[in-house]
């Protein structure tokens, strides 16, 4: 595990140690704390260690001059947009580790920078082949054990938080809300499509979806071993890598096409695109949280008002002051609609028996899951690529001529 996973790590889960505390659960801050400890103690691995000493100092840095942020009491809106923003941060820093670490292997020199395996969360087919091959065989793949991991955690968010990591931690999601704002700073009117587009377009990231389970649930299980072992899944990491470095004609069609989506409407490429969005909205469906509107205490129905301001707030355009449950696979549990409702006991994101989220908890909730369960998978051994450098640098020299 890399400094900058490690960092990353550390703060997120000291983090959510100070809103547990601060929220009034101190026996969840105090286990996840021995949690913490416990796999310190067991890896005595020093970028940890040196991550706990930076995130300690970071968060006390952090309460000195924002206390507000530290107890989570700030706007669900300004700790979704810094939990965005930090996680995008540690992903494009890992990203430059990534490629400096590949330009040492492809120069033929022993690298310096370790490889980061959280990289491995891009490569969703081979996280689904390795899936299919720890149910179906019992085996965990070696080259890439971090893929099965991060595909793991992030269905468990759809699961449990509704489509929470494409709201609150997909940098690409951020990335793509910034296109939106510069092209509105350009052109200002909506090109909103009529819904009898709009529908077939949503199902792009759904036939896209059935492609990947296609490419998964065909392989049979006899074969799997053998494509584990195989010098292409060996660096399917650097070839996911040279497919965004140099793409054809085709792919930059493709990606203009992405691109304009994205600055055409907002969201518009989780909206049609991310197939990962459509797995998390299928997901999505089976979490007990939701977005609940209360009609006691709505201003619609308690004072007879005209109010659709939560309407307006949502980015995925979802009609949220005429119903009382959302259920629509594009809630991405950005909480934004509360943030706008003027009636505090109005909306909020709650279990069918009443047990409400707050934004505070749903940080908590998100972070114990992205980040504690990497920590255990590492302490397990189940998260370091076994792939020898030897074995990389020899591969990489050879990569257009290796294939499926």
């Amino acid at each position: 595990m890399t400094i900058i996973e490690s960092v990353t790590l550390m703060l997120a889960l000291m983090y959510s140690i100070s809103l547990l505390y601060w929220s009034g659960k101190k026996w969840g801050a105090l286990l996840t704390g021995g949690l913490l400890i416990g796999a310190l103690a067991i890896t005595l691995y020093w970028p940890l260690l040196l991550a706990l000493f930076i995130a300690a100092i970071g968060l006390a840095i952090t309460n000195c001059y924002h206390p507000e942020l530290i107890k989570g009491t700030v706007r669900a809106n300004t700790l979704r947009e810094v939990c965005q923003h930090l996680l995008a941060l540690s992903m494009l820093l890992v990203g430059l580790q990534f490629a400096a670490n590949a330009a040492l292997l492809k120069m033929g020199i022993t690298p310096w920078l370790m490889r980061p395996d959280v990289g491995d969360g891009f490569l969703p087919i081979a996280g689904g082949i390795e899936l299919k091959a720890i149910i179906s065989l019992g085996i965990w793949d070696q080259n890439h054990p971090a893929a099965a991991v991060m595909l793991t955690v992030v269905l468990l968010t759809g699961l449990l938080c509704k489509r929470a990591f494409c709201g609150w931690a997909c940098p690409l999601g951020l990335a793509g809300e910034y296109l939106y704002k510069l092209r509105k700073r350009v052109i200002k009117r909506e090109f909103l499509p009529p819904a009898w587009v709009d529908w077939p377009l949503r199902m792009l990231k759904y036939l896209l979806l059935a492609g990947f389970f296609y490419i998964i649930f065909s392989m049979p299980s006899a074969s799997i071993p053998q494509y584990l072992n195989s010098h292409y899944h060996k660096i399917a990491d650097l070839k996911m890598a040279l497919f965004f470095i140099t793409p054809g004609v085709v792919t930059l069609i493709c990606f203009g096409i992405i691109l304009a989506l994205a600055a055409w409407r907002r969201q518009g490429f989780c909206r049609y695109i991310c197939p990962y969005g459509a797995l998390l909205g299928l997901l999505s469906f089976l979490s007990p949280f939701k977005i609940r509107r209360n009609t006691q205490h709505c201003l619609i129905e308690s004072k007879g008002m005209s109010c659709d301001k939560c309407t307006r707030a949502c980015p995925a355009a979802i009609s949220v002051h005429t119903q009382k449950h959302i259920r629509s696979d594009e809630c991405q549990a950005c909480m934004r609609c509360v943030s706008a409702c003027p009636k505090k006991e109005a909306l909020h994101l709650s279990t069918r028996n009443g047990f409400t989220l707050s934004a505070r908890g749903l940080t908590i909730m998100l972070f114990m899951l992205l980040f504690m369960l990497p920590l255990i998978a590492y302490v397990s051994g189940f998260w370091v690529s076994q792939t020898p450098t030897e074995m990389r640098m020899y591969l990489i020299q050879h990569l257009n001529a290796i294939g499926h």
